[in-house]
Protein backbone atom coordinates (compact mmCIF):
# COMPACT_ATOMS: atom_id res chain seq x y z
CA UNK A 1 0.00 0.00 0.00
CA UNK A 2 2.84 2.46 0.64
CA UNK A 3 5.91 3.06 -1.45
CA UNK A 4 8.65 5.08 0.22
CA UNK A 5 7.20 8.19 -1.40
CA UNK A 6 3.70 7.22 -0.33
CA UNK A 7 4.93 6.50 3.17
CA UNK A 8 6.17 10.05 3.58
CA UNK A 9 2.71 11.23 2.60
CA UNK A 10 1.21 9.11 5.37
CA UNK A 11 3.61 10.63 7.86
CA UNK A 12 2.86 14.16 6.69
CA UNK A 13 -0.87 13.55 6.80
CA UNK A 14 -0.62 12.31 10.37
CA UNK A 15 1.06 15.23 12.13
CA UNK A 16 -0.71 16.00 15.41
CA UNK A 17 -2.25 12.55 15.73
CA UNK A 18 0.27 9.80 15.15
CA UNK A 19 2.98 11.72 16.99
CA UNK A 20 0.90 11.48 20.15
CA UNK A 21 0.61 7.72 20.03
CA UNK A 22 3.10 5.29 21.58
CA UNK A 23 5.15 3.45 19.00
CA UNK A 24 3.53 0.28 17.69
CA UNK A 25 0.79 0.03 20.31
CA UNK A 26 -2.06 -1.17 18.13
CA UNK A 27 -3.46 -4.27 19.86
CA UNK A 28 -5.22 -7.05 17.98
CA UNK A 29 -8.50 -7.19 19.86
CA UNK A 30 -12.16 -7.71 19.16
CA UNK A 31 -14.45 -4.82 18.33
CA UNK A 32 -15.99 -3.23 21.41
CA UNK A 33 -19.53 -3.74 22.63
CA UNK A 34 -20.98 -0.84 20.63
CA UNK A 35 -20.58 -2.83 17.40
CA UNK A 36 -18.84 -1.90 14.17
CA UNK A 37 -19.90 0.81 11.73
CA UNK A 38 -18.16 2.36 8.75
CA UNK A 39 -18.86 5.25 6.41
CA UNK A 40 -17.33 5.12 2.92
CA UNK A 41 -17.31 8.31 0.85
CA UNK A 42 -16.88 8.10 -2.93
CA UNK A 43 -16.12 11.63 -4.16
CA UNK A 44 -16.79 12.27 -7.85
CA UNK A 45 -14.31 15.02 -8.69
CA UNK A 46 -15.17 17.52 -11.40
CA UNK A 47 -18.90 17.80 -10.84
CA UNK A 48 -21.03 14.82 -11.86
CA UNK A 49 -23.94 15.74 -14.12
CA UNK A 50 -26.50 13.88 -12.02
CA UNK A 51 -29.27 15.00 -14.37
CA UNK A 52 -28.25 11.92 -16.39
CA UNK A 53 -27.52 9.68 -13.40
CA UNK A 54 -31.21 9.05 -12.77
CA UNK A 55 -34.18 10.32 -14.79
CA UNK A 56 -37.87 10.47 -13.81
CA UNK A 57 -39.82 8.40 -16.31
CA UNK A 58 -43.37 9.66 -15.82
CA UNK A 59 -44.73 11.17 -19.02
CA UNK A 60 -44.58 14.83 -18.00
CA UNK A 61 -41.04 14.82 -16.61
CA UNK A 62 -39.53 12.61 -19.28
CA UNK A 63 -41.05 14.75 -22.03
CA UNK A 64 -39.56 17.91 -20.43
CA UNK A 65 -36.21 16.16 -19.90
CA UNK A 66 -36.06 15.00 -23.52
CA UNK A 67 -36.97 18.43 -24.85
CA UNK A 68 -34.85 20.70 -22.63
CA UNK A 69 -31.65 18.66 -22.30
CA UNK A 70 -31.01 18.90 -26.01
CA UNK A 71 -28.00 16.86 -27.14
CA UNK A 72 -27.48 15.48 -23.61
CA UNK A 73 -30.94 13.89 -23.37
CA UNK A 74 -30.70 10.11 -23.23
CA UNK A 75 -33.34 8.20 -25.17
CA UNK A 76 -35.13 5.45 -23.29
CA UNK A 77 -33.04 2.89 -25.17
CA UNK A 78 -29.88 4.23 -23.47
CA UNK A 79 -31.33 4.07 -19.97
CA UNK A 80 -31.42 1.07 -17.67
CA UNK A 81 -34.79 -0.67 -17.35
CA UNK A 82 -37.33 1.44 -15.48
CA UNK A 83 -37.46 0.85 -11.73
CA UNK A 84 -40.17 1.98 -9.36
CA UNK A 85 -39.67 3.75 -6.08
CA UNK A 86 -41.54 2.65 -2.98
CA UNK A 87 -43.99 5.45 -3.86
CA UNK A 88 -44.58 3.64 -7.19
CA UNK A 89 -42.98 6.43 -9.22
CA UNK A 90 -40.99 5.34 -12.32
CA UNK A 91 -37.27 6.18 -12.68
CA UNK A 92 -34.45 5.02 -14.91
CA UNK A 93 -30.74 5.11 -14.18
CA UNK A 94 -28.18 5.79 -16.89
CA UNK A 95 -27.73 2.65 -18.98
CA UNK A 96 -24.13 2.26 -17.76
CA UNK A 97 -25.29 2.23 -14.12
CA UNK A 98 -27.19 -1.03 -14.36
CA UNK A 99 -25.62 -2.47 -11.18
CA UNK A 100 -26.72 0.57 -9.19
CA UNK A 101 -30.16 0.39 -10.77
CA UNK A 102 -30.42 -3.20 -9.56
CA UNK A 103 -29.42 -2.15 -6.04
CA UNK A 104 -32.18 0.48 -6.10
CA UNK A 105 -34.68 -2.16 -7.25
CA UNK A 106 -33.60 -4.49 -4.40
CA UNK A 107 -33.95 -1.61 -1.92
CA UNK A 108 -30.26 -1.45 -1.02
CA UNK A 109 -29.69 1.95 -2.66
CA UNK A 110 -31.42 5.26 -2.02
CA UNK A 111 -31.25 8.52 -3.97
CA UNK A 112 -30.95 11.85 -2.17
CA UNK A 113 -32.30 14.39 -4.65
CA UNK A 114 -31.11 17.93 -5.32
CA UNK A 115 -28.60 18.33 -2.47
CA UNK A 116 -25.84 20.90 -2.22
CA UNK A 117 -24.08 23.48 -0.04
CA UNK A 118 -26.47 25.89 1.65
CA UNK A 119 -26.25 28.37 4.52
CA UNK A 120 -30.02 28.22 4.93
CA UNK A 121 -32.99 27.41 2.68
CA UNK A 122 -33.22 29.71 -0.34
CA UNK A 123 -35.81 30.31 -3.05
CA UNK A 124 -35.25 31.49 -6.61
CA UNK A 125 -36.62 34.93 -5.72
CA UNK A 126 -34.29 35.22 -2.71
CA UNK A 127 -31.33 34.04 -4.75
CA UNK A 128 -31.91 36.52 -7.55
CA UNK A 129 -32.51 39.38 -5.14
CA UNK A 130 -29.48 38.37 -3.03
CA UNK A 131 -31.77 38.49 0.00
CA UNK A 132 -30.32 35.55 1.90
CA UNK A 133 -26.81 34.29 2.72
CA UNK A 134 -25.40 32.14 -0.08
CA UNK A 135 -22.41 29.78 -0.28
CA UNK A 136 -19.13 31.46 -1.15
CA UNK A 137 -18.03 31.48 -4.80
CA UNK A 138 -20.85 29.38 -6.16
CA UNK A 139 -20.09 27.19 -9.20
CA UNK A 140 -16.36 27.07 -8.34
CA UNK A 141 -14.75 23.62 -8.33
CA UNK A 142 -12.36 24.24 -5.46
CA UNK A 143 -14.86 26.09 -3.28
CA UNK A 144 -17.71 23.65 -3.69
CA UNK A 145 -15.40 20.66 -3.23
CA UNK A 146 -14.39 22.16 0.11
CA UNK A 147 -17.99 23.00 1.01
CA UNK A 148 -19.04 19.40 0.44
CA UNK A 149 -16.10 18.16 2.49
CA UNK A 150 -16.41 20.68 5.34
CA UNK A 151 -20.18 21.46 5.31
CA UNK A 152 -19.16 25.09 5.88
CA UNK A 153 -20.79 27.00 3.03
CA UNK A 154 -19.39 30.44 3.87
CA UNK A 155 -15.84 31.25 4.91
CA UNK A 156 -12.91 28.91 5.41
CA UNK A 157 -12.85 25.87 7.65
CA UNK A 158 -9.65 24.20 8.89
CA UNK A 159 -11.52 20.93 9.43
CA UNK A 160 -13.77 18.59 7.45
CA UNK A 161 -17.07 17.23 8.68
CA UNK A 162 -15.75 13.67 8.74
CA UNK A 163 -12.74 14.94 10.69
CA UNK A 164 -15.05 16.51 13.26
CA UNK A 165 -16.94 13.21 13.49
CA UNK A 166 -13.56 11.52 14.04
CA UNK A 167 -12.82 14.03 16.83
CA UNK A 168 -16.05 12.96 18.55
CA UNK A 169 -15.32 9.24 18.12
CA UNK A 170 -11.83 9.60 19.58
CA UNK A 171 -12.98 11.86 22.43
CA UNK A 172 -15.44 9.16 23.52
CA UNK A 173 -12.86 6.39 23.02
CA UNK A 174 -15.31 4.41 20.92
CA UNK A 175 -12.41 2.49 19.39
CA UNK A 176 -10.22 0.17 21.43
CA UNK A 177 -7.00 1.53 19.95
CA UNK A 178 -5.65 4.85 18.76
CA UNK A 179 -5.41 3.84 15.13
CA UNK A 180 -6.84 6.75 13.09
CA UNK A 181 -10.59 6.85 12.55
CA UNK A 182 -10.26 8.42 9.08
CA UNK A 183 -8.52 6.41 6.38
CA UNK A 184 -8.05 7.70 2.83
CA UNK A 185 -7.13 5.54 -0.13
CA UNK A 186 -7.23 8.58 -2.43
CA UNK A 187 -4.60 10.95 -1.10
CA UNK A 188 -4.94 13.62 1.54
CA UNK A 189 -8.43 15.09 1.94
CA UNK A 190 -9.78 18.03 3.90
CA UNK A 191 -12.86 15.85 4.49
CA UNK A 192 -11.07 13.87 7.23
CA UNK A 193 -9.07 16.63 8.91
CA UNK A 194 -10.23 17.19 12.48
CA UNK A 195 -9.37 19.67 15.20
CA UNK A 196 -7.64 16.96 17.25
CA UNK A 197 -7.38 14.20 14.66
CA UNK A 198 -5.78 14.00 11.23
CA UNK A 199 -6.40 11.71 8.26
CA UNK A 200 -4.06 8.94 7.22
CA UNK A 201 -3.59 8.29 3.51
CA UNK A 202 -2.29 5.13 1.87
CA UNK A 203 -1.96 4.03 -1.74
CA UNK A 204 -3.96 0.85 -2.46
CA UNK A 205 -2.19 -2.26 -3.63
CA UNK A 206 1.38 -1.30 -2.71
CA UNK A 207 3.72 -2.63 -0.02
CA UNK A 208 3.23 -1.30 3.49
CA UNK A 209 6.90 -1.62 4.31
CA UNK A 210 9.39 1.23 4.05
CA UNK A 211 11.40 0.59 0.88
CA UNK A 212 15.09 -0.28 1.10
CA UNK A 213 15.01 -2.76 4.00
CA UNK A 214 15.02 -6.56 4.07
CA UNK A 215 15.84 -9.42 6.45
CA UNK A 216 19.62 -9.41 5.91
CA UNK A 217 21.89 -8.62 8.87
CA UNK A 218 23.17 -5.40 7.26
CA UNK A 219 19.64 -4.22 6.45
CA UNK A 220 18.42 -4.96 9.96
CA UNK A 221 21.36 -3.01 11.39
CA UNK A 222 20.37 -0.02 9.24
CA UNK A 223 16.77 -0.45 10.41
CA UNK A 224 17.81 -0.34 14.07
CA UNK A 225 19.99 2.69 13.40
CA UNK A 226 17.07 4.51 11.75
CA UNK A 227 14.82 3.87 14.72
CA UNK A 228 17.53 4.97 17.13
CA UNK A 229 17.98 8.22 15.22
CA UNK A 230 14.25 8.86 15.29
CA UNK A 231 14.28 8.55 19.08
CA UNK A 232 17.25 10.86 19.67
CA UNK A 233 16.53 14.13 21.43
CA UNK A 234 17.84 16.73 19.01
CA UNK A 235 16.57 19.66 21.04
CA UNK A 236 14.89 21.08 17.94
CA UNK A 237 11.10 21.05 18.37
CA UNK A 238 10.27 20.80 14.67
CA UNK A 239 12.74 17.97 14.13
CA UNK A 240 11.42 16.15 17.21
CA UNK A 241 7.85 16.43 15.96
CA UNK A 242 8.82 15.17 12.50
CA UNK A 243 10.80 12.25 13.98
CA UNK A 244 7.96 11.30 16.30
CA UNK A 245 5.50 11.43 13.42
CA UNK A 246 7.64 9.22 11.21
CA UNK A 247 8.34 6.82 14.08
CA UNK A 248 4.67 6.42 14.89
CA UNK A 249 3.79 6.14 11.20
CA UNK A 250 6.24 3.24 10.92
CA UNK A 251 4.56 1.64 13.91
CA UNK A 252 1.10 2.12 12.46
CA UNK A 253 2.19 0.78 9.07
CA UNK A 254 3.63 -2.29 10.75
CA UNK A 255 0.48 -2.84 12.80
CA UNK A 256 -1.75 -2.45 9.74
CA UNK A 257 0.47 -4.81 7.78
CA UNK A 258 0.22 -7.39 10.57
CA UNK A 259 -3.55 -7.00 10.75
CA UNK A 260 -3.97 -7.38 6.98
CA UNK A 261 -1.91 -10.56 7.13
CA UNK A 262 -4.62 -12.03 9.38
CA UNK A 263 -7.31 -11.48 6.77
CA UNK A 264 -8.45 -14.09 4.30
CA UNK A 265 -8.67 -13.48 0.53
CA UNK A 266 -12.08 -12.15 -0.43
CA UNK A 267 -14.03 -14.22 -2.94
CA UNK A 268 -15.69 -11.09 -4.33
CA UNK A 269 -14.08 -10.00 -7.59
CA UNK A 270 -13.39 -6.29 -7.87
CA UNK A 271 -13.03 -4.54 -11.24
CA UNK A 272 -9.46 -3.74 -12.33
CA UNK A 273 -10.01 0.03 -12.14
CA UNK A 274 -8.72 2.76 -9.86
CA UNK A 275 -11.97 2.93 -7.88
CA UNK A 276 -12.17 -0.85 -7.83
CA UNK A 277 -8.69 -1.02 -6.29
CA UNK A 278 -9.56 1.66 -3.72
CA UNK A 279 -12.74 -0.06 -2.59
CA UNK A 280 -11.01 -3.44 -2.50
CA UNK A 281 -8.42 -1.95 -0.13
CA UNK A 282 -11.19 -0.51 2.03
CA UNK A 283 -12.87 -3.93 2.18
CA UNK A 284 -9.59 -5.54 3.24
CA UNK A 285 -9.14 -3.03 6.06
CA UNK A 286 -12.75 -3.49 7.22
CA UNK A 287 -12.18 -7.25 7.32
CA UNK A 288 -9.42 -6.82 9.94
CA UNK A 289 -11.02 -3.95 11.88
CA UNK A 290 -11.26 -6.18 14.95
CA UNK A 291 -7.51 -6.82 14.94
CA UNK A 292 -6.97 -3.07 14.84
CA UNK A 293 -9.39 -2.46 17.69
CA UNK A 294 -11.74 -0.40 15.52
CA UNK A 295 -15.47 0.01 16.04
CA UNK A 296 -15.86 3.15 13.95
CA UNK A 297 -14.06 3.96 10.70
CA UNK A 298 -14.50 6.51 7.91
CA UNK A 299 -12.99 5.91 4.47
CA UNK A 300 -12.41 8.23 1.52
CA UNK A 301 -12.25 7.11 -2.12
CA UNK A 302 -12.58 9.09 -5.32
CA UNK A 303 -13.09 9.00 -9.06
CA UNK A 304 -12.17 11.97 -11.27
CA UNK A 305 -13.01 13.09 -14.78
CA UNK A 306 -16.49 14.55 -14.27
CA UNK A 307 -15.70 18.08 -15.47
CA UNK A 308 -17.57 17.50 -18.72
CA UNK A 309 -17.67 20.83 -20.56
CA UNK A 310 -17.55 18.86 -23.83
CA UNK A 311 -18.12 15.26 -24.85
CA UNK A 312 -20.15 14.41 -21.78
CA UNK A 313 -21.97 11.38 -23.13
CA UNK A 314 -18.70 9.69 -24.08
CA UNK A 315 -17.16 10.56 -20.72
CA UNK A 316 -20.10 9.10 -18.80
CA UNK A 317 -20.03 5.94 -20.88
CA UNK A 318 -16.48 5.47 -19.59
CA UNK A 319 -16.88 6.70 -16.01
CA UNK A 320 -20.26 5.31 -15.02
CA UNK A 321 -19.38 1.61 -15.51
CA UNK A 322 -16.35 2.16 -13.24
CA UNK A 323 -18.54 3.74 -10.57
CA UNK A 324 -21.37 1.23 -10.81
CA UNK A 325 -19.26 -1.93 -10.95
CA UNK A 326 -16.92 -0.87 -8.12
CA UNK A 327 -19.73 0.06 -5.73
CA UNK A 328 -21.63 -3.13 -6.54
CA UNK A 329 -18.51 -5.23 -5.91
CA UNK A 330 -17.84 -3.43 -2.63
CA UNK A 331 -21.39 -3.99 -1.45
CA UNK A 332 -21.08 -7.68 -2.39
CA UNK A 333 -17.84 -7.84 -0.35
CA UNK A 334 -19.61 -6.40 2.71
CA UNK A 335 -22.24 -9.11 2.29
CA UNK A 336 -19.51 -11.74 2.03
CA UNK A 337 -17.95 -10.46 5.26
CA UNK A 338 -21.31 -10.27 7.03
CA UNK A 339 -21.10 -6.49 7.61
CA UNK A 340 -23.47 -5.14 4.95
CA UNK A 341 -25.73 -3.74 7.69
CA UNK A 342 -22.75 -1.99 9.27
CA UNK A 343 -21.21 -0.25 6.23
CA UNK A 344 -22.78 2.67 4.36
CA UNK A 345 -21.33 3.98 1.10
CA UNK A 346 -22.31 7.41 -0.21
CA UNK A 347 -21.36 9.80 -2.99
CA UNK A 348 -20.32 13.44 -2.96
CA UNK A 349 -19.33 15.69 -5.87
CA UNK A 350 -18.46 19.34 -6.51
CA UNK A 351 -21.90 20.07 -7.97
CA UNK A 352 -24.21 18.90 -10.71
CA UNK A 353 -24.18 20.61 -14.08
CA UNK A 354 -26.45 22.78 -16.16
CA UNK A 355 -29.55 21.10 -17.52
CA UNK A 356 -29.04 22.99 -20.76
CA UNK A 357 -26.21 21.58 -22.88
CA UNK A 358 -23.22 23.53 -24.15
CA UNK A 359 -22.34 23.80 -27.83
CA UNK A 360 -19.78 21.02 -27.45
CA UNK A 361 -22.24 18.43 -26.13
CA UNK A 362 -21.18 19.14 -22.57
CA UNK A 363 -22.50 21.08 -19.60
CA UNK A 364 -21.37 23.89 -17.32
CA UNK A 365 -20.97 24.18 -13.55
CA UNK A 366 -24.19 24.19 -11.54
CA UNK A 367 -25.31 23.55 -7.94
CA UNK A 368 -27.87 21.03 -6.64
CA UNK A 369 -27.07 17.39 -7.36
CA UNK A 370 -28.51 13.89 -6.80
CA UNK A 371 -26.48 11.50 -4.63
CA UNK A 372 -26.45 7.78 -3.98
CA UNK A 373 -26.39 5.92 -0.65
CA UNK A 374 -25.78 2.16 -0.57
CA UNK A 375 -25.79 -0.38 2.25
CA UNK A 376 -27.73 -2.94 4.22
CA UNK A 377 -28.99 -0.29 6.65
CA UNK A 378 -30.21 1.96 3.82
CA UNK A 379 -33.96 2.31 3.40
CA UNK A 380 -33.53 1.88 -0.32
CA UNK A 381 -35.74 2.04 -3.36
CA UNK A 382 -36.73 5.56 -2.37
CA UNK A 383 -36.08 9.14 -3.46
CA UNK A 384 -35.38 11.42 -0.51
CA UNK A 385 -36.21 15.02 -1.30
CA UNK A 386 -37.68 16.14 -4.59
CA UNK A 387 -36.40 16.50 -8.13
CA UNK A 388 -36.32 20.06 -9.43
CA UNK A 389 -38.97 21.20 -11.87
CA UNK A 390 -37.58 20.63 -15.35
CA UNK A 391 -38.13 24.21 -16.50
CA UNK A 392 -35.38 26.59 -17.61
CA UNK A 393 -35.97 29.78 -15.67
CA UNK A 394 -38.45 27.86 -13.52
CA UNK A 395 -38.94 27.89 -9.73
CA UNK A 396 -35.81 25.81 -9.01
CA UNK A 397 -33.43 27.50 -11.47
CA UNK A 398 -30.89 30.15 -10.48
CA UNK A 399 -31.03 31.61 -14.00
CA UNK A 400 -32.27 30.19 -17.30
CA UNK A 401 -29.89 27.26 -17.82
CA UNK A 402 -31.03 24.76 -15.24
CA UNK A 403 -28.66 25.40 -12.34
CA UNK A 404 -30.87 23.81 -9.72
CA UNK A 405 -31.13 25.48 -6.30
CA UNK A 406 -30.63 22.72 -3.71
CA UNK A 407 -33.57 21.78 -1.53
CA UNK A 408 -31.42 19.56 0.74
CA UNK A 409 -28.23 20.85 2.35
CA UNK A 410 -24.90 19.11 2.80
CA UNK A 411 -25.55 19.53 6.53
CA UNK A 412 -28.77 17.50 6.39
CA UNK A 413 -27.16 14.82 4.21
CA UNK A 414 -24.09 14.53 6.43
CA UNK A 415 -26.05 14.69 9.68
CA UNK A 416 -28.18 11.73 8.61
CA UNK A 417 -25.00 9.72 7.96
CA UNK A 418 -23.34 10.92 11.19
CA UNK A 419 -26.40 10.09 13.30
CA UNK A 420 -26.38 6.51 12.05
CA UNK A 421 -22.63 6.41 12.69
CA UNK A 422 -23.14 7.22 16.36
CA UNK A 423 -22.99 11.00 16.76
CA UNK A 424 -25.82 12.02 19.13
CA UNK A 425 -28.25 14.78 18.26
CA UNK A 426 -26.72 17.04 20.91
CA UNK A 427 -23.36 16.99 19.07
CA UNK A 428 -24.58 17.36 15.49
CA UNK A 429 -24.44 21.16 15.40
CA UNK A 430 -20.79 20.96 16.45
CA UNK A 431 -20.10 18.85 13.38
CA UNK A 432 -22.53 20.73 11.09
CA UNK A 433 -22.63 24.40 12.16
CA UNK A 434 -25.53 25.39 9.88
CA UNK A 435 -27.72 22.40 10.68
CA UNK A 436 -29.98 24.47 12.95
CA UNK A 437 -31.06 26.56 9.96
CA UNK A 438 -32.99 23.59 8.53
CA UNK A 439 -36.23 22.18 9.93
CA UNK A 440 -35.34 18.56 9.12
CA UNK A 441 -32.05 17.31 10.54
CA UNK A 442 -32.44 13.63 9.64
CA UNK A 443 -33.56 12.70 6.12
CA UNK A 444 -34.49 9.16 7.19
CA UNK A 445 -32.62 7.13 4.60
CA UNK A 446 -30.81 5.02 7.23
CA UNK A 447 -32.44 2.68 9.72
Amino acid sequence: MITRRGFVRVAAASVGTLALRPFGLLPAMAQNDSGYRALVCVFLFGGNDSNNTIVPMDDENFKAYSSLRGSLALPASQLAPTVYSTANAPYAFHGKLVELSNLFASKELAVVANAGPLVQPVTRAEYRAQQTPLPSNLFSHSDQQLQWQTSVAQGNSPTGWAGRVADYIESRKMNSSEFPVFFSVSGNAMFGTGATTQPVAVAPGQSLQLAGFNSSAASQARWRALNSLLKLDSGVALAQAANATLSNSIGDAEALSQALAKGTPLQTQFPATSLGAQLKQVAQVIQVAGYLGMSRQIFFCSLGGFDTHTGELTAHNNLYPQLSQAIQAFYAATQEMGVAQDVTTFTESDFSRTFQATSGDGSDHAWGSHHLVVGGAVKGGQIYGTFPAFALGGPDDTDTRGRWIPTISVDQYGATLASWFGVPATELTTVFPNLGNFSTTNLGFLG
